[in-house]
């Protein structure tokens, strides 16, 4: 009850305006007691001792994971919402704008949505080419296509048929691997100093591959919480690449195919302290996918914005897996069709 009423008036909670409010059938007197047990055990605040609760970091945890329940949106939003995806030409960059606002626009609230991305990126192969004196062109090739250049400038000169042979050595250990996979085999390869060398560098530029995608980044309602000093923070953790990286990751990592909430940056990430970020991956499970997010003060609806975020989230996967699994990249059909493979999980 504290919850509800602060997140609907933004005002501390008082044991009287909880009686009336709801109707219970106590007194004024042990609704505080209830209130003051419930300060001590950290759930709920007060500003000062004449005033009313307001919930804390703990007690939104608390509410969030045991208390909320199942939620959806109501029918008629989750029609709106089909029907405007039903209009949307069959283009990633317009379904990733489209997600981005709807999911701002019904959070009244900051949202993002990562371009979707394939779970890490392989090593395919790698050529070393000598150009002059110790200079030496990288190129690493991954699967999917992308091309990597890099040039290298050596310790001293080598022949080209050293260089070729390391590449081989190289593509025979490495190939089909992800950053960490090489990591971990380079340890108990008996690698060369030039391929140890390359090596290091191969996994570097893998490592940037991943963290690349999260450039696609599309947000949506930034004036929305513009006035709030905590979410101003959340804001500017979407302009740095590397933190928004450590966040997702991180998350992901949790292993969740559900609705995540990270509650004042959850101890982990100051710069989330005050605000909320409710997100969700969507797409293919580990093959191709990315995420749908809201960010806001913690203070916000959670019920009606984590129901947001995964039917928003249910929706994207239905284009993912219909666009990018069943169909190449310039398939044509009718956008209501991807919308129903994604599907409505109370339907």
């Amino acid at each position: 009850m504290v919850v509800h009423s602060y997140i609907e008036s933004g005002k501390p909670v008082g044991s009287k305006a909880l009686v009336e409010e709801f109707g219970l059938d106590f007194s004024s007197a042990t609704v505080r007691n209830d209130l003051a047990l419930l300060g001590e055990l950290g759930y709920v605040a007060q500003l000062h001792t004449s005033a009313g609760r307001i919930p804390t970091e703990t007690g939104y945890r608390y509410f969030v994971q045991k208390l909320l329940g199942e939620f959806h949106l109501p029918l008629h939003e989750r029609e709106m919402i089909r029907h405007q995806f039903h209009q949307a030409r069959l283009e990633l960059e317009q379904w990733m704008r489209l997600s981005a606002a709807i999911l701002a626009r019904t959070a009244r609230s900051a949202s993002f949505v990562t371009a979707p991305q394939t779970r890490a990126n392989r090593f395919k192969h790698i050529q070393l080419i000598a150009t002059q004196g110790r200079l030496v062109l990288m190129i690493v090739v991954l699967f999917g296509g992308e091309v990597k250049q890099q040039m290298l400038t050596l310790a001293e000169p080598l022949s080209q048929a050293r260089l070729s042979a390391a590449a081989d050595r190289l593509n025979a250990v490495f190939v089909d691997l992800d950053a960490d996979e090489i990591m971990a085999r380079k340890a108990s390869a008996h690698l060369g100093t030039l391929e140890d060398e390359v090596a290091r560098l191969v996994v570097d530029i893998l490592r940037r591959a991943d963290y690349g995608a999260i450039n696609d980044i599309y947000r949506d309602g930034l004036v929305n919480i513009l006035d709030d000093e905590g979410t101003r923070q959340a804001i500017r953790v979407l302009e740095e690449r590397t933190l928004l990286a450590s966040v997702l990751s991180e998350t992901q990592a949790q292993g969740s195919e559900g609705v995540q909430v990270v509650i004042g940056g959850d101890g982990r990430w100051e710069e989330l302290r005050d605000c909320t970020m409710i997100l969700s991956r969507y797409g293919v499970s580990d093959s191709f996918y990315g995420t749908v997010a809201v960010v806001g003060p913690t203070r916000m609806p959670y019920d009606r914005n984590v129901a947001a975020v995964r039917y928003v989230a249910d929706l994207m996967s239905g284009f993912v897996y219909k666009y990018f699994v069943q169909a190449p990249p310039d398939a044509q059909g009718d956008a209501l069709d991807l919308i129903e493979v994604g599907g409505d999980r109370d339907e």
